[in-house]
C-alpha cells in the first residue's frame, strides 16, 4: 500500500458530502485547530445538520470562519471548547456550548487513553508529497493526535496549506477519506500594540538575556516584546504558537536558535496563526519544526531549554499572586491552554523565567486588574506557588518564594496609581501588611536607574529605593559591624524595626530621595542585595538637603560612595535643591574624603567631634 500510495489516495478521494455521509448521530467530531480549520468540511457538516443529532464538536481553538453555535443548529451540534475563541464565547456564556478546562499538554494523552475518544477527525492538509505524506501545515498541535486516534479521519487537501516540517506528517494510508478544496487558509491579523502594550513589551525585554529561548502567546501584549528585542543575540524559540512578528526577528538575525540546548537550530512550535506572508515563510522551511502538543507543551521537555522564558497574559492577579486567565468571574472567557505547561517548564529550566503580563486596568481605566482578591467564580489558572514575574506598564514584580506581605507590597507597586491607595487599604484590612504601611505618592522614577562598574571591575545596578526594599535595608544594617553602625547613626542600635526602616523605603522621590546600590541583578529580583544606600531629605525652609550614606564594609574603598554622591547631586540639582548638608564623625575619614570630591565648595564646622558640612551647588570649585 505504501509503495502504491497514489492508488490509495485516488480511491479515497471523494466529494465532501460523500466523505461526511458516514458520520453517525451522537458522534464526537474533532475539527482542526485555529487557522488549520477545514473550511469546506465544516460548511458541508453544517449543511448536513438536518440529518444529524447530538453531535459533539471538539475544538481546541475556533478560528471563527463558520459557526455551528447558532440556535438553528442546537439539536444537531453541541460545541465543547478546549480553549474559548471569539466565535464560541457568547454561546458558552448563554449555556449553549461547553468548555473543558484542561492543560494543553494533557489533551493528547486523554485522547490516546480513551478519556476523550474521537469518532471523527476533520483536518486540513497539504497535497501529498512524492512519498505519499501530507503535512498538517499550520495546525499540528493536538490535530495530529486526534487524526491518528480517530476511528474515521477526513482530510481536506488544500494546495494553499504550507508544507511544514517536523513531526507534522501523516501518510495517505492513515487517512480514511480525502476532499479537495483550493481556498485561502484562514488568516489572523495581529492587532498593533497600543502604548500600554509597548510599555509592557519594553519592560519584558529587560528580563530577556542573550541566548534565551522564548515562548509567547498570541496577543498584542505578549507579542509587543518583539520590537524591543532587536539588540538581543542568538535567541531561540520553543513555543506553542507564533505569528508574523517572529519573521522580522529571524530576518534581523536576532532569532537564530543556534544556542538552544534542545532542538538546536530549530524554531519549535505546535501551530501558527498569521497572514499569507507567514504561511509562505514556513513552507518547506527547515528552520521550523512543528510538533504535537504532547511534545511541545510537555513541561519536562520545555525545561530542557536553558534560559527558557515564557510570556503569557493574565486577566487578573490578586495580591497573593493567584492568576486568573480563563474567566471574568463566572463568565468563561478564554482557557487554560498551554499557559501552565510553559509556566512550570520555564520555572524548571536552568536560568529560566516565567512572566505573566497584564495591563494595570481594564480598557476603560475604571477597574484595576490587580485586585485584593479574585472575584467569585474566577478560576485560578496559575497558583500562588507557580507565579514568578508579573509585569504591568508600571513595572516588574518578582513574587516567587516571597511572603504574602512582600507579594502584596510588590504587586501594589505595579498597579495603576489610581488604585494603589484602595489596594493598600484592602491589604491592611485583610491583614496582609503592616497597619501603618505607606506608599510613595509619586511614581517610581525608572529614569534614575543606571549601571556602573566599580574599581574592582564589578558592575553595580543603582536604582531608586522602593517601598518593597524595607527588608533589604534592614538586612544591610544588621550586616554592618557595630562600629560601622555607630559611625553612620551616631549610636549603637540593638534593633532596626519596621517603624524605623519603613520611612527609609517609602520615600516621595522629590524632597526625599534614596538611591540603592544593588548586586545580583542577573538573578531574579528576589535575590537582589543592597550593598549601599545614599539618601537626602530636603529642608524646604533652607533649600538644602541633608545627605547620608550607608555602605556595606565589603564594598567600601571601591568608589561606590563617590559615585552615589555625584549621582545624588545630579538628581538634587534637577529638583532645584540648593545644596547638601551632612553630619560626619571626625574619625570617619573615608566619608570626609568622599565629600571633598563633590566638585563644589564645601564649608565645615567641627563641634563635639562631629563635622557639620555644607556643599553649595551655586558655584563650582575653581
Amino acid at each position: 500500500m505504501i509503495l502504491n500510495w497514489q492508488a490509495t489516495y485516488q480511491k479515497r478521494l471523494v466529494d465532501a458530502a460523500s466523505a461526511l455521509a458516514k458520520i453517525r448521530r451522537g458522534a464526537r467530531i474533532f475539527i482542526g485547530s485555529a487557522c488549520g480549520e477545514p473550511q469546506l468540511l465544516v460548511r458541508t457538516l453544517l449543511d448536513m445538520a438536518p440529518s444529524l443529532a447530538d453531535i459533539e464538536i471538539i475544538h481546541f481553538l475556533d478560528a471563527g470562519t463558520t459557526s455551528y453555535n447558532e440556535e438553528k443548529y442546537t439539536e444537531a451540534f453541541r460545541h465543547n471548547a478546549l480553549f474559548i475563541g471569539t466565535n464560541t464565547r457568547a454561546a458558552i456564556k448563554e449555556g449553549n456550548a461547553d468548555y473543558t478546562p484542561v492543560f494543553l499538554s494533557e489533551i493528547p494523552l486523554m485522547i490516546q487513553q480513551g478519556a476523550m475518544p474521537i469518532d471523527v477527525a476533520l483536518i486540513s492538509v497539504s497535497p501529498p508529497d512524492s512519498s505519499g505524506y501530507v503535512s498538517l501545515g499550520v495546525s499540528v498541535d493536538i490535530t495530529k493526535t486526534a487524526a491518528e486516534e480517530a476511528t474515521y479521519t477526513v482530510a481536506e487537501v488544500n494546495p494553499n496549506m504550507p508544507r511544514t516540517l517536523g513531526d507534522s506528517f501523516l501518510h495517505v494510508s492513515e487517512i480514511s477519506a480525502f476532499v479537495k478544496n483550493d481556498t485561502p487558509i484562514a488568516e489572523f491579523e495581529q492587532k498593533s500594540p497600543d502604548h500600554i502594550a509597548r510599555s509592557i513589551g519594553q519592560l519584558i525585554s529587560d528580563l530577556i538575556d542573550n541566548e534565551s529561548t522564548l515562548q509567547t502567546g498570541v496577543g498584542k501584549i505578549p507579542a509587543s516584546v518583539f520590537p524591543y528585542l532587536c539588540n538581543k543575540k542568538d535567541l531561540g524559540i520553543h513555543t506553542e504558537t507564533f505569528s508574523d512578528g517572529l519573521i522580522d526577528l529571524i530576518e534581523a538575525g536576532v532569532v537564530t536558535c543556534r544556542k538552544k540546548t534542545l532542538n538546536q537550530g530549530k524554531v519549535v512550535a505546535a501551530f501558527c496563526m498569521g497572514t499569507r506572508r507567514l504561511y509562505d515563510y514556513v513552507h518547506n522551511n527547515p528552520l521550523f519544526e512543528f510538533r504535537p502538543c504532547k511534545y511541545v507543551n510537555d513541561p519536562y521537555v520545555i525545561a530542557q531549554n536553558d534560559r527558557m522564558v515564557s510570556i503569557n497574559s493574565a486577566l487578573t492577579v490578586d495580591l497573593t499572586g493567584q492568576v486568573c486567565s480563563d474567566s471574568l468571574g463566572f463568565e468563561f472567557y478564554s482557557g487554560i491552554g498551554g499557559q501552565v505547561d510553559f509556566v512550570r517548564g520555564s520555572a524548571m529550566s536552568k536560568r529560566g523565567k516565567s512572566i505573566m503580563v497584564l495591563p494595570s486596568t481594564t480598557e476603560d481605566g475604571k477597574i484595576s486588574r490587580i485586585v485584593p482578591c479574585l472575584s467569585p467564580g474566577s478560576g485560578v489558572v496559575v497558583t500562588r506557588g507557580d507565579i514568578h514575574y508579573v509585569v504591568t506598564e508600571y513595572g516588574i514584580a518578582y513574587v516567587h518564594g516571597k511572603s504574602v506581605r512582600d507579594r502584596a507590597m510588590t504587586l501594589i507597586n505595579i498597579a495603576h496609581p489610581d488604585f494603589r491607595s484602595e489596594l493598600l487599604a484592602a491589604a491592611k484590612q485583610q491583614r496582609y501588611i503592616f497597619q501603618d504601611q505607606t506608599l510613595p505618592v509619586v511614581l517610581y522614577p525608572k529614569e534614575y536607574e543606571v549601571h556602573w562598574v566599580d574599581k574592582q571591575g564589578v558592575e553595580i545596578f543603582f536604582r531608586p529605593v522602593k517601598a518593597t526594599d524595607e527588608r533589604a535595608i534592614q538586612e544591610l544594617i544588621y550586616d554592618l559591624p557595630e562600629q560601622f553602625v555607630f559611625t553612620r547613626f551616631f549610636q549603637s542600635l540593638k534593633s532596626f524595626p519596621h517603624k524605623v526602616a519603613m520611612p527609609l523605603a517609602a520615600i516621595d522621590y522629590n524632597d526625599k530621595m534614596a538611591i540603592a546600590a544593588v548586586i545580583g541583578k542577573e538573578e531574579p529580583e528576589g535575590r537582589e542585595k543592597i550593598v549601599a544606600i545614599g539618601r537626602y531629605i530636603n529642608n524646604p525652609n533652607t533649600g538644602f538637603a541633608e545627605i547620608a550614606f550607608t555602605t556595606h564594609q565589603d564594598w567600601q574603598n571601591r568608589g561606590v560612595g563617590t559615585f552615589l554622591l555625584q549621582y545624588l547631586i545630579r538628581i538634587a540639582k534637577e529638583k532645584k535643591i540648593a545644596g547638601f548638608t551632612a553630619d560626619v564623625l571626625r574619625q570617619n575619614r573615608p566619608m570626609l574624603l568622599v565629600f571633598s570630591k563633590s566638585g563644589y565648595p564645601m564649608t565645615t564646622h567641627l563641634e563635639e567631634g562631629v563635622y557639620e558640612l555644607k556643599i553649595d551647588f551655586s558655584q563650582e570649585n575653581i
